[in-house]
């Protein structure tokens, strides 16, 4: 796949081929449209296997005319929200085409949604009508009262032993088959004039550092990115893709039935009996997430599989670690690759290339589509190599967020800001670094908790891990990580020791938790803020770094720093003479010890007293301080930590 950058100095802008290269994959004006086109060539082809059954695309869109005029009785006129639950099931593709030949709204959201978020998804989106397996009935019948424009509730089947009290909930396969098979001719006229630009579907961002916004994406932008992406997949009418993630996701129904490609739906968290069945079903393409992919390369059943029409396995949601794609990629003799994109650009905008992946990349920019990175600051286009934040543009990229007007989020030029932190090479890929606001500051330097996780991630007996920011007097932040391990008896020290050892200090995790498991959300997405609140909550009283107020002792707040001498001794303790200097000009100030180790002349102890954790707080922030920690620290490693007293003798 070619790149252009454009002319004049060497920037980070970066431009995939021209969108006329998608010309045999445009589907049409609207996103039912894609599904009427897969039909009449191929009708008799399986277009879905699923836990419910198989389709052909013949059936497919049979099966969607009639849930459309289902859709109509139940939820009005065209641009009604349809609310669809997104099980890796036929019935969501179903109710999906079905409600964009209504002419109506999807609203797309993840089945495992409690009460809350739930709440906040479907009121925000106006659903007149939502569809939803029957283990949902209950959490959508329990905020119901919060949801003054839901009309209806439809399961995507009857399941048995299913009672709700009150009237009968109807089934969608009911719905269907009392529906006519065909659409009248004036709604069908309607229909071929609807406008590419109009609303098809809404859907939730992540809400990793706030509430979820609601982003509405056109049929242009969904039919536009299905053909970019198929383009970059290389799929074809013969493909058979294996979809293994733990919900739908629109890309993936759309570029199969974009080309009428075979699409196997097997939902389940062990990939091994999925990848059995792609074998004999002759899969090409596999798709899951990164955390699963990593599960799989570390699975014993491993050597055991064999796939051989296997072409490629694919992978998105979050970063791909090398060491699977390695372990992968060397077994099954295919690519293993990532692409990059976002709920707002439909999602895709970059896809590394099958015929030569490169480790850590995202890949060149889809047909269509432009890349640049900026100053988070200043805004600048910054370089080649240049770190900072990604913007976007391209056909794909969302109509806007619901309630908001588009030039607040995309600037006049068309470029959308995406939140997360990377840089371009020379050859136009993209390398994705974090999120602007998960980065943190330590001793001033920027930290990305994903590269301290790629290397906790290479650690031995480490089976997953998370990493965030940890408030800090004394460095502004340092790193907290959550690990699961194999062995949760294993020595966490080492695992600690492996990471800091390959890290420079900045980087160096001071705290770190065996937890069973890495809360993650439906694309494999770890959610830091969550993290964060929760362990800061629970480490509050007895971490390392938190002060105590104990009541029946002295206010005197004592910090204790124990430092790893790397350069020169009498260079460092002169330098903790200065520090020490100008803090015991400070107000609270009381008294302050240096102690070398008898037996390792590198280990240092500082033992500080002050009157309170305020008047030593106030002290770090001065200039002069942080000036003069900055100059120790080219010479030391330190492991702060605050304590007050308990008892005294003496």
């Amino acid at each position: 796949m070619a790149e252009r950058h454009r002319d004049g100095p060497r920037d980070s802008t970066v431009e995939g081929p021209p969108l006329d290269v998608l010309a045999r994959l445009t589907g049409g004006p609207r996103v039912d449209c894609l599904l009427s086109r897969a039909a009449r060539r191929g009708p008799g082809r399986l277009a879905l296997s699923g836990p419910s059954g198989d389709l052909t695309y013949a059936t497919l869109e049979e099966r969607a005319t009639r849930c459309a005029a289902a859709l109509r009785e139940l939820a009005g006129g065209p641009g009604a929200v349809v609310g669809i639950a997104a099980v890796l099931d036929t019935s969501f593709a179903v109710a999906y085409f079905g409600a964009s030949r209504a002419r109506h709204v999807s609203a797309m959201f993840n089945p495992l949604l409690r009460e809350e978020r739930l709440t906040h998804v479907l009121r925000s989106a106006g659903a007149r009508t939502v569809i939803v397996p029957p283990e949902m009935y209950g959490r959508i019948q329990a905020v119901r009262g919060n949801l003054p424009a839901l009309r209806t509730v439809v399961l995507t089947h009857r399941a048995e032993g299913f009672r709700a009290a009150g009237a009968e909930v109807p089934a969608l396969d009911e719905l269907i088959d009392a529906a006519p098979r065909t659409a009248p001719p004036a709604e069908a006229e309607a229909e071929a004039e609807a406008d590419p630009e109009d609303v098809a579907n809404l859907q939730f961002t992540s809400g990793t550092t706030g509430a979820p916004k609601t982003v509405m994406l056109t049929h242009r932008n969904l039919t536009v990115n299905a053909a970019q992406t198929a383009y970059s997949h290389r799929l074809a009418p013969e493909s058979v893709l294996l979809n293994t993630l733990p919900s739908f996701h629109l890309m993936h129904l759309n570029i199969a039935v974009t080309v009428g490609a075979t699409h196997l739906l097997r939902p389940g968290d062990d990939l091994v009996p999925a990848l059995r069945e792609g074998a004999r079903r002759g899969a090409t393409h596999f798709y899951s997430l990164p955390v699963r992919l990593a599960r799989l390369a570390a699975d014993d059943r491993l050597p055991e599989l064999s796939v051989p029409t296997l072409r490629a396995v694919l992978s998105g949601g979050s970063a791909l670690p090398a060491r699977t794609a390695a372990v992968l990629g060397g077994h099954f003799g295919v690519p293993v690759v990532q692409g990059y994109g976002l709920a707002e650009t439909a999602p895709s905008t970059h896809f590394d290339d099958l015929a030569g992946p490169v480790a850590g990349s995202s890949g060149r920019p889809v047909p269509g589509t432009a890349c640049r990175i900026v100053d988070p600051r200043t805004r600048a286009v910054l370089p080649v190599g240049g770190r900072g934040e990604i913007q976007v543009k391209g056909p794909q990229l969302m109509k806007g967020y619901l309630g908001k007007e588009r030039k607040e989020s995309v600037d006049p030029d068309g470029w959308f800001s995406t939140g997360d932190i990377g840089e371009t090479d020379a050859q136009g890929r993209l390398f994705v670094v974090d999120r602007v606001k998960d980065v943190f500051k330590c001793d001033n330097w920027l930290v990305s908790p994903l590269e301290i996780e790629n290397v906790l991630a290479r650690c031995p007996g480490v089976k997953d891990c998370a990493v965030f920011d940890h408030p800090d007097e004394f460095s502004g932040a340092v790193a907290h990580a959550l690990v699961v391990l194999a062995d949760e008896d294993a020595d966490q020290g080492a695992v600690t020791r492996f990471v800091n050892d390959q890290l420079p200090y900045y980087q160096h995790i001071k705290y770190l938790d065996v937890v069973p498991r890495i809360p993650r959300s439906p694309t494999g997405k770890i959610q830091r803020r969550d993290l964060r609140e929760r362990a800061l909550g629970a480490t509050q009283r007895h971490a390392p770094g938190a002060a105590h107020d104990t009541k029946g002792t002295s206010a005197m707040f004592t910090f204790i720093n124990r430092f790893t001498v790397r350069g020169d001794a009498a260079e460092f303790e002169k330098r903790i003479g200065e520090i020490t200097a100008h803090m015991s000009r400070q107000p609270g100030f009381r008294s302050h010890r240096l102690l070398r180790s008898a037996k390792d002349a590198r280990l240092y102890v500082e033992i500080a007293e002050w009157d309170d954790a305020r008047s030593h707080g106030r002290a770090l922030r001065t200039e002069t301080f942080q000036r003069a920690v900055r100059e120790v620290q080219k010479l030391a490693s330190a492991d702060p930590a605050p304590f007050v007293p308990v008892t005294a003798v003496g």
